[in-house]
């Protein structure tokens, strides 16, 4: 569907701009935005690489782990019929560490890791595999709410088109990202306690 929207949005920009006589203007900001995307994409994968390194070391430092032992309340909380140990429960924490600290990139496989093993828990309560269990809906409300301390997509965005102060952003994303993560809390525990699917 988005395809749709994205391709027709460009067909009537062309068109409208063809009739206004816009052509070479159209022509320069295509040739423009293909400069500033490669840019862009540069400058990304070097933040990108820095920070899941970092990601990487911090694991093998022991801070993950560590990071996990302090979260392991709030993720009972969050996730009470998830035996304790399953692992399940380590990639759904590696998954929230990794988005606090702003790296969706690092967060993705262990979101997806977390979803196949919530998949397999279904399977042994003999549930149907492809039918979304209370906690992977939970799992994936939190995932899209993504409490952030620092953005790092946003700061290196802002870094690229000039800003003078690209981390400014950290104070007003970490008031949203908390207000989101928490009224996606209350809606779960909710939506849990009627027994909703």
């Amino acid at each position: 569907m988005l395809n749709y929207l994205w391709a027709g949005m460009i067909v009537v920009g062309i068109i409208f701009g063809a009739f206004q006589g816009k052509m070479p203007d159209i022509t320069d900001a295509a040739l423009e935005s293909s400069k500033e995307a490669v840019t862009l994409c540069l400058t990304m994968m070097g933040v990108m690489s820095f920070w899941t390194g970092l990601m990487e070391i911090a694991t093998k430092a022991g801070i993950i782990e560590w990071l996990s032992s302090v979260m392991r309340p709030a993720i009972r909380f969050m996730f009470p019929r998830i035996p304790r140990g399953h692992k399940a429960n380590e990639h759904i924490t590696t998954n929230i560490i990794a988005n606090i600290l702003g790296l969706g990139w690092a967060a993705t496989p262990a979101g997806l890791q977390a979803m196949e093993a919530l998949g397999e828990l279904e399977e042994e309560r003999g549930h149907k595999r492809d039918v979304a269990s209370d906690e992977m809906c939970t799992f994936l409300i939190l995932n899209i709410s993504s409490l952030q301390l620092i953005p790092i997509n946003v700061i290196a965005y802002r870094s690229q088109y000039g800003s003078v102060d690209p981390a400014r952003i950290v104070g007003a994303g970490l008031l949203a990202t908390t207000i989101s993560t928490l009224v996606a809390i209350i809606y779960c525990k909710f939506k849990n306690r009627r027994g909703s699917r």
